[in-house]
């Protein structure tokens, strides 16, 4: 990227935008989820069509992810973000108006891959933030995309307790959600490229870097899929509990996560990544150990709360790391943004898989395995740990590019 200046002013401003930005994608999410069920009736599926129309949203963002970088070379860093966010955001009304199958698949397919290419670039200019503050900041932001998709996900409750139809209710969604991210977008840093500096390829295999760092980011979010599609269903089969009890167990899983990434921030600059991650393996772990061997609902709830504890800050950590592991920022966060978004769409199949063969007891001892491998393989997140060389000054030179 070009040179040029901010001062210290500018750049919390823009601090207080990502984070805005960052509330906007997440309430797209929350919004969404809830009125899934109307979108299933809407569009006459079955459950199991309604499953592989849920796939596509992964396979989208996963094949548009690597465009991120191009597009932000060839627009500025700002433009970028600011097209991208709004494609995500309108995006939302797709869904609700497909009539049938093969309509709800490609609308997935775009409502995924314009989330996926507005994600690789808020996180970018989230690590580009970080970089020039010199403290962490990623699972703050991170802690307010969860904010904004349980913010996104009590409205959409609360629609579909009213009966509101699912197409009004998404396209005022999305026209609030539009508008206040072309807001937050104006004050983010508009980043440009350096004039000889070449574009990056459109599809590209991710450096060897971003790959480990990807495989830490994948055990934690296999963990977090598996508990949130499957917790209540664990508590409601394993352990004979109500119905209300099971789903206050992922209510408490989702809680301790937000909380946990809304504080990590501290945690991470005074201890580092590595052993932030490798504490939060260890809870984690033993979170999945109290679940697999408590044998009863307080105590596996308590396993789902700590666990939610554990892996709440791994992914923001491993974006952070992923900016800082070579030349192309975007390109790295691209592909471990690709990594996680795949254990997403891989952990509740796999879970229900292994369930069917087993029994779910065995499907989350795999998930206290692969929380274990985060204690043992935390050391590849060094690159974005504390003990990287100080920012000299206040902020970093970046360039001083109005829109």
């Amino acid at each position: 990227m070009s040179k040029g200046t901010y001062g210290q002013s500018e750049v919390k401003r823009a601090r207080y935008a990502v984070a805005a930005v960052f509330a906007v994608h997440g309430s797209v999410t929350g919004s969404f989820a809830t009125r899934v069920p109307w979108i299933q009736d809407h569009a006459g599926v079955s459950a199991g069509q309604l499953g592989l129309a849920l796939a596509f949203p992964a396979l989208g963002a996963s094949l548009a992810m690597p465009l991120a970088g191009s597009v932000t070379h060839r627009f500025g860093a700002r433009t970028a973000l600011r097209g991208l966010l709004a494609l995500w955001t309108l995006a939302l009304t797709l869904p609700s108006l497909a009539p049938n199958l093969l309509t709800l698949c490609l609308a997935l397919f775009v409502y995924g891959a314009t989330a996926g290419m507005s994600d690789v670039a808020m996180n970018a200019l989230g690590v580009e933030i970080e970089n020039r503050l010199d403290k962490s900041i990623m699972s703050g932001l991170h802690g307010l995309w969860s904010t904004g998709a349980l913010i996104g996900s009590a409205a959409g409750t609360l629609a579909a307790h009213l009966g509101a139809d699912a197409r009004t209710h998404h396209a005022l969604a999305a026209a609030v959600l539009t508008v206040a991210g072309l807001v937050a977008c104006t004050w983010v840093l508009d980043l440009q490229p350096a004039e000889d500096e070449d574009p990056p390829p459109r599809f590209a295999l991710p450096p060897r870097s971003a790959l480990l760092i990807g495989a830490v980011g994948f055990c934690a979010v296999f963990a977090e899929g598996a508990s949130l599609d499957w917790s209540a269903v664990y508590l409601r089969d394993e352990m004979a509990t109500s119905a209300g009890l099971a789903a206050a167990c992922t209510t408490g899983f989702t809680l301790t996560m937000a909380v946990a990434r809304l504080a990590g921030d501290k945690v991470v600059d005074r201890f580092g990544a590595v052993r932030t991650v490798r504490v939060s393996g260890v809870l984690a772990a033993l979170g999945g150990l109290l679940v697999v061997v408590g044998g009863h609902p307080a105590v596996a709830m308590t396993g789902f709360a700590l666990m939610g504890l554990g892996i709440a800050v791994v992914v923001p950590l491993c974006f952070a790391a992923a900016g800082r592991a070579g030349s192309n920022p975007s390109l790295a966060i691209a592909g471990v943004a690709t990594i996680t978004y795949t254990s997403g769409l891989v952990a509740p199949s796999a879970i229900g898989g292994l369930a069917q063969a087993t029994s779910l007891v065995v499907s989350f001892g795999l998930v206290t395995l692969l929380a274990c491998c985060l204690v043992v393989f935390a050391k590849v997140l060094r690159v974005g740990d504390r003990d990287r060389p100080k920012i000299s000054g206040p902020v970093a030179e970046v360039p001083d590019r109005q829109s």
